[in-house]
Order: structure tokens, then sequence, then C-alpha cells
């Protein structure tokens, strides 16, 4: 029954159903916070909610009861993460399938062939169950029972992460679009575009998609990408195996004269593997799009989507690796990895249009992708218009921001076309944004006990993937400067 708590004050009514909204990022959200109101009896505090002048009436606790609000902010639904909160496990599932497997699981077999059968096994079982767990740790950290908080967008780290992961997505699908046209229209008399009109194409395509207007809206995308990246990483690894190991296969991991130059290029096949696991820190982004309340909070859907996923993402990435090595040893190429060794070793005994299709599945994975990486983008770009003038972002001005973004991307693309060739650096970078930053959001926000499991198991992860995340990028700065790579700023090949 509802209680009067001060003669004067508002009448409340014990919540029976609260649902989670996200922080407030304007000034003026529907509801104001509920404050401690220290009354004149200091044995006797309690609790007033202040509320706007019309729930002040007795029928303030029914509206409230029936709108099931507590604080809610109006631009969640201006925002393209937040604007459609109708998401289920099926969303969940498509959408981490989508980023979790991506073209970065293609160089896989280049680690193994400094770890070895052995160690690189290992190494990729270790990485994506403690990628799993960071997961699971941003999974129960997207929403606050206790302050009623839904934490939606990892912000802060987009730019240097995903911005990133946009350009190589047009590099590989700019470049995929280039072999698939010399498969289907080799003997063509029509003139063939250079590798940049390429990735102008690809880029015109992942801008024009980019326009559905929020996170929910490319489910059938993310659909379509997930279905596709199972696709040719299915077909890759079949191909490998059932043409056979090459002539002259070794297995032996690579052994440098040098012991420093040695664990430096151990370190960088870590960074490798690294590369390939870090697709996760949309979870947040996904986990937003999903309704949630006390009785049914969003991770329960998000969890059993994310567990159907990664399942499947499992049976993708261990064939592919493992039969990419098994296939290949160290005739794998360094750059381009299982896509360029199937065009390379196979490409005249294996029928052109299962190599056409393959092909297709990359381009069409990487357009979807491009949606996927790029939507945390969009909502950054948006939220600050809409923070400044209060409103919605126009259409023409949302379609502008998502042009500008691609077609950024598309630049940095053809200005250093060689970002493929850094993969193990780019993954140390991307470490402790994967492994690290979870774990001590969970020390801070949860609080577990001091030497508790919890309190062990989260600052040990948390600190190795700092100090591994320093290691890879040295390392892989080392073996850049060592090795070299091929430079060729604004000349794509």
């Amino acid at each position: 029954m509802d209680q009067v708590v001060e003669e004067g004050s508002a009448i409340q009514a014990p919540p029976m159903q609260m649902q989670y909204n996200s922080p407030s990022l304007s000034r003026n959200p529907l509801f104001q916070s509920e404050e401690l109101v220290h009354g004149e009896n200091a044995a006797n505090n309690r609790r007033i909610q202040k509320t706007s002048p019309n729930l002040l009436s007795p029928l303030g606790s029914p509206i409230r009861k029936a709108f099931q609000l507590t604080k809610l902010d109006p631009q969640d639904a201006w925002l393209p993460i937040t604007q459609s909160r109708n998401g289920n496990a099926y969303y969940a599932a498509f959408h981490t399938l989508c980023s979790g497997i991506g073209i970065q699981a293609l160089v896989l077999p280049v680690a193994f062939t400094i770890l070895g059968w052995t160690w690189g096994i290992i190494s990729l079982t270790v990485a994506f169950i403690w990628q799993l767990y960071t997961l699971w740790v941003l999974v129960k950290l997207h929403e606050s029972a206790e302050t009623g908080m839904r934490y939606s967008r990892y912000l802060q780290l987009f730019s240097a992460t995903f911005g990133g992961t946009c350009v190589a997505l047009i590099i590989v699908g700019g470049s995929t679009m280039k072999l698939f046209f010399q498969l289907v229209c080799g003997h063509c008399s029509a003139k063939p575009l250079t590798t940049v009109e390429w990735y102008l194409v690809f880029t015109c395509a992942a801008v024009v998609l980019s326009q559905l207007p929020n996170l929910n809206s490319i489910a059938g995308v993310s659909l379509v990408g997930a279905v596709t990246a199972i696709g040719y990483c299915t077909m890759m690894w079949m191909i490998s195996v059932t043409e056979g190991r090459l002539d002259g296969v070794s297995y032996d991991p690579i052994k440098e004269e040098d012991n420093m130059a040695m664990i430096f290029s151990v370190l960088n096949a870590l960074g490798i593997i690294a590369f390939a696991f870090r697709g996760h820190n949309l979870t947040l982004e996904i986990q937003a799009t999903m309704p949630s309340c006390e009785k049914k909070p969003s991770k329960i859907p998000m969890w059993r989507g994310v567990k159907v996923a990664y399942l499947i993402i499992a049976l993708c990435l261990f064939p592919l690796a493992i039969g990419g090595y098994w296939a290949y040893g160290h005739k794998i190429p360094a750059s381009g990895g299982m896509l360029r060794a199937i065009y390379q070793y196979h490409g005249r005994d294996t029928s052109q249009a299962v190599l056409a299709l393959t092909s297709l599945f990359v381009i069409i994975n990487a357009v979807s992708s491009f949606q996927i990486y790029g939507m945390p983008m969009f909502d950054d770009m948006e939220s600050k218009y809409t923070k400044r003038k209060h409103k919605p972002c126009p259409w023409w001005l949302r379609a502008g921001f998502r042009a500008m973004f691609g077609y950024g991307c598309f630049f940095v693309a053809v200005a250093i076309p060689f970002l493929g060739s850094l993969a193990g650096l780019i993954g140390g970078v991307a470490v402790p944004v994967t492994f690290a930053y979870p774990c001590f959001m969970w020390l801070k926000i949860k609080k577990p006990k001091k030497f508790s499991i919890m309190w062990w198991l989260n600052w040990g992860l948390g600190l190795l993937g700092t100090v591994l995340s320093v290691l890879l990028i040295a390392a892989g700065v080392y073996v850049v400067i060592d090795t070299g790579i091929e430079v060729s700023f604004f000349k794509p090949q």
C-alpha cells in the first residue's frame, strides 16, 4: 500500500517492477533522480523522492507504476544504439556472431608458424576462454540493480579500436572485390578498376547500408554477416584440408638466431591471436538494444545468445587455425593469411565457382561488419548534437555524419594500405580493451571482498592483460623494424 512519508511530500508506492535506463546524458531528464533527504529527526532519515509537479497528487504513484519509469533520459530515444529496445537472444547471437568472426581470423595460422602446434593451440584456447570470461563480466556490468542504471556504451575506446577495424575492413573488402571481379569477369573487355577504385566501391556500399537508423534495424544485416562468416571460414579450412598438405610443409616453430628476436617473435604471434579476439567490446551496445526490468533483466537473453554465438565461433576459428596450419605450415602467407594461401596454392585446381563464392562471402561479411563496428561511432557523433540541441538528429545530418565517417576511413585505407601487416601491433593495442579493462571495471563497480576468488581473478587477469599489452606493442614495433614491411603510403596494391 502507498505510504505518506512526510506531510506535504509525494505519495509513493514501492516499485513493483523497475525498468533500467541509461545514465542521463542531458540536463533535463524526464524524471529527476532520487535523493536522500535528512529530516529534523536524524535517527529516522527517510528516502524521499523529488518529482515533477504533476506527480504530487495521490494519482502520482499509480501513474509512476503504470509507466514503470525511474530515471529516463530522452536522448536514449534519439540515438541509434538505444533508439529501439526490442532486441532478444536471437539479435544478440546475430550481432555477436557477425562481430566475433571477422577477417582478422584469417591470419591465425600465421601465429602457429612461430608458436608451433602445442603452444599455438594452448594460446588460442586460453585467449578464447579469457575473452569469454571478460565478455561475461561486461554482460553482468551492463545494468545495476542498485542504481537502476544501464551502461550502454564503451565510448572512450571506440575511436582507437573500431575506427581502425573499419579501415581494415575497407582494405580487405576492396581487395577481395578486385579478386572477385577477376574471377567472374577475367576475360571481360571492360577496363578493370584500380585498387583505390575498388576501395571506393566498397566504401560506397558500406555508407549506403549505414543509413539504417539503429542497431536493431541492422539485425538482418548481422544475420547475413554471421552466415557468410561461417560460410567462408568453413569453406576455407575445408578446401585446405581436402586438397591435402603442400609438399615440403614444416611444422617446426621458426627459430631466430638472437634470443631477444625470438622472444619478440613469440610475443608478436600472441598479438596476432589477440587481434582475432577483439570483437566482444560491442557487448554493451548489443545488450543496450534489449528491454530490461527487475523480473527479466537483459543479461539473461544476452548471455543465452552469447553462449550460442561463441559455440559457433569456436567451431569456426579452431578448425580454421588448425586446418590452415596443417595444410600450409610455414608456407602460409604472412600477409593475407588463409585467403591469399587459397588463391596462391589452389587457384588452379579448385573450382572457380567455389573461389568466387568464398570471395563473395568475405565481401558481404566485411560490409556487414562495417555496420556493427561503425554504429558506436555513429552513436557518439550524434550524441554530441543531441546534447547541444536537446533534440533528435535530423535525417540529413545523420546521413552526413555516417558518410563522413565512412569516407574518412576510406582516406585512411588509401593512405595506409599496409595496415594488415601490423596485425601483431594492433593486437597489442587491443589487448587491454578486450582482456584487461573489463576486469578492472568489475573490481571498481562490484567491489568483491578483498582476497576472495573474484578479487584475485580480476586483479590477476587485469594486470596480466596490461603487462601483456605493453610487451606485445614493443614486440610488434620490433618485428616491424627488424623484418621491415612494404610501406607504400597512398599506393595500395
